[in-house]
């Protein structure tokens, strides 16, 4: 009894880390996203990029392995998906990489802007004794 109390104590101790429920918010939210980017990719920059290419529609590219009979549906290769696919994933990596590359600039832009001006450092013990007597020197 003891070992499942502890065990649910560690479990509940790493489940409500910070990390693990940023993580999760960022899964939540990137999927989200991935969900923008295809619609993007399909309904706005595809159309175009076919009609450029003659009226081609990339999602009925296919090549056929095997012709559809009565029993059996036909067994394609659908390489047009998969160049979707590579142009959606060739736009989310961008988009990916514009975000992070915002924000690190504005990291660095707050990194700059110190809050307070540092203090003058102090100067070495050698250095005030030399400058006492001088001072003493000049009376």
């Amino acid at each position: 009894m003891k070992v499942k109390t502890k065990m649910l104590t560690e479990f509940k101790n790493f489940a409500m880390r910070g990390n693990v429920v940023d993580m999760a918010v960022g899964i939540i939210i990137g999927a989200a996203f991935g969900k923008i980017v295809s619609s993007l990719v399909a309904d706005v920059i595809m159309p175009p990029i076919g009609v450029l290419l003659g009226g081609v529609d990339f999602s009925d590219l296919v090549i056929t392995l095997k012709a559809a009979t009565v029993s059996a549906p036909a067994v394609v290769l659908a390489y047009g998906k998969f160049i979707q696919t590579i142009i959606d994933f060739i736009i989310i990596s961008f988009s990916i990489f514009m975000i992070i590359k915002g924000m690190n600039s504005l990291k660095r832009k707050k990194e700059e802007v110190p809050a307070t001006p540092p203090a003058p450092a102090e100067p070495p013990a050698q250095e005030k004794l030399l400058a006492e007597i001088r001072d003493l020197l000049k009376k």
